[in-house]
């Protein structure tokens, strides 16, 4: 009896399996990748180069590469350490209020209630409202000639007399910031919610068995099941605070005396008034790297949390 030792058929198979199990995913996914670099890193790439040109269009003539000058002119623009000092009050501010708003609305519609789905359509209706619709209408209110907001405050000794507190340099802020929250809560409300609704039910039931109180629920079950939401969802929420001009412009356009000016009304104004594109691109650039690197923290604090 004679054994086969032919040499088996190959001719359908690929040379080189590996290297084709690799790039065939990277393949499928090129033309998402394609337009990602196009309308994404390509416009990125343009924009932070222009934070090493001088790019006036008043002065066209005045034009190319100036190095790292735009960016000594901002670190000695006290402007620009003002509009930090906002942006950061600005975003801490409506943060804290957002989340913690936020989180009691969507505790309180994690529970069955008549009326709930009226509810849910209520507290979401501000996130469909368009940002300079929302500033437009926050400002009318806080006009004590068209608004009924001043007159509130002063029946509730928040404020002496009728005024419009967006013409207070001491109080202009809390105005947007007041829009801003009510705009942004329906986010916390929403994600929260759907993370609240995937933790299972039998851990209440067993910390309720084993006599722990509504409190302690709160803090050993569902704060733990929440954090990874939590760190994720107020990382974008801070970045799109951060870079949120519409309700500052729409509202008090930096005013009055640059007290309500964030970096982001800030580069606005710069950019598309003063028409000095190389300044406003290296604010922009600053920016840009001071939240990247506080999305690096959050996300690897997001990953200590998930362990």
């Amino acid at each position: 009896m004679m054994l086969d030792v032919s040499e088996p058929d190959t001719a359908g198979a690929p040379r080189f399996p590996r290297l084709r199990a690799l790039l065939e995913p990277w393949v499928y996914l090129s033309p998402t990748l394609v337009l990602i670099g196009l309308f994404i890193f390509v416009p990125m790439a343009i924009g932070i180069s222009y934070a090493f040109q001088n790019i006036q269009l008043l002065n066209p003539f005045d034009t190319g590469w100036v190095g790292l000058d735009n960016f000594r002119t901002m670190f000695d623009d006290r402007h620009f350490y003002a509009a930090l000092r906002h942006t950061f009050n600005w975003t801490l501010t409506s943060l804290v209020l957002q989340f913690v708003l936020g989180l009691g609305l969507a505790l309180l519609l994690n529970r069955e209630f008549p009326g709930r789905r009226w509810v849910q359509a209520l507290v979401f209706l501000p996130w469909a409202v368009p940002a300079f619709l929302s500033g437009l209408t926050w400002a009318w209110l806080l006009n004590p000639v068209i608004g009924i907001l001043p007159y509130w405050l002063t029946d509730l000794h928040i404020i002496a007399e009728p005024y419009n507190i967006l013409s207070d340099p001491q109080l202009a802020l809390y105005g947007p910031v007041v829009a801003n929250v009510w705009f942004g809560i329906p986010f916390f409300a929403i994600t929260l919610l759907a993370a609240l609704q995937s933790i299972p039910k039998d851990l209440y039931e067993a910390a309720s068995m084993d006599g722990a109180t509504g409190w302690q629920q709160f803090r050993k079950v569902t704060l733990p099941f929440l954090a990874p939401m939590i760190a994720i969802t107020v990382m974008l929420r801070t970045i799109w605070i951060a870079n949120f001009a519409d309700l500052i412009v729409v509202m008090t356009d930096g005013g009055p005396a640059n007290s309500t000016s964030i970096l982001s009304s800030f580069i606005f104004t710069t950019a598309y008034r003063k028409l000095d594109f190389g300044y406003a691109s290296a604010m922009a650039v600053f920016l840009l790297v001071l939240m990247t690197f506080y999305a690096l923290v959050l996300l690897r604090i997001r990953q200590q949390l998930l362990k």
